[in-house]
């Protein structure tokens, strides 16, 4: 074998060699990429509940509930949500869900958590479903196309026995001296909330 002839046998050896290296290569990036692609955001992570002596009584004004739109009525969330605040729950949120919803759906860490059994005290013929990511207890009210009305007339407490675990404290500005801060009810999202 001549040394021309080995020249050109490493030539032909070394091109798919080498693309195979690159295809590896182009392998490991996409892996990196997705793998920070699909990386919770700093921002997503729920911190989990604080267990909270709150006495005999876990009482609304404990409470944190988002509101959600899943039907097609008008600012029916923003409107619920308005009525939760009435009756003292601390309402986080408002806004629309893309998942659509007939009747109202209570979502909370489990069926029987006391602040889930509260909240749905307040709404007739409502659905609870588990959601295990909830650590930080707050409740989530779907409301939907066939909302059956805000029960008023629902107490404002429920008997518990020791600790309940509730949402971490939110870490907000403490308000200096002369400046001016009102509370606002929960944002609301689109129109339709």
């Amino acid at each position: 074998m001549t040394s021309e002839s080995t020249r050109r046998y490493l030539r032909i050896a070394a091109t798919p060699i080498t693309l195979l290296f690159l295809l590896a290569l182009i392998a490991l990036a996409l892996g990196f990429g997705w793998k920070g692609l699909t990386a919770p955001m700093p921002g997503d992570v729920i911190p989990p509940c604080v267990p909270t002596d709150v006495g005999k009584n876990l009482t609304t004004k404990s409470v944190s509930v988002n509101v959600v739109n899943g039907g097609y009525t008008r600012r029916l969330a923003s409107d619920v949500g308005k009525q939760l605040t009435a009756k003292g729950f601390n309402v986080t949120a408002t806004g629309n869900t893309d998942d659509r919803v007939k009747q109202t759906v209570i979502v909370g860490a489990a069926k029987d958590s006391p602040e889930v059994k509260l909240v749905a005290g307040f709404f007739q013929k409502a659905v609870i479903q588990v959601d295990t990511a909830k650590v930080d207890h707050s409740v989530t009210v779907k409301v939907g196309t066939s909302y059956e009305g805000f029960n008023a007339k629902a107490p404002t407490s429920i008997a518990v026995n020791g600790a309940v675990c509730l949402p971490a404290p939110s870490a907000s500005p403490t308000p200096t001296p002369g400046s001016s801060t009102q509370a606002t009810p929960a944002a609301s999202g689109s129109s339709n909330s």
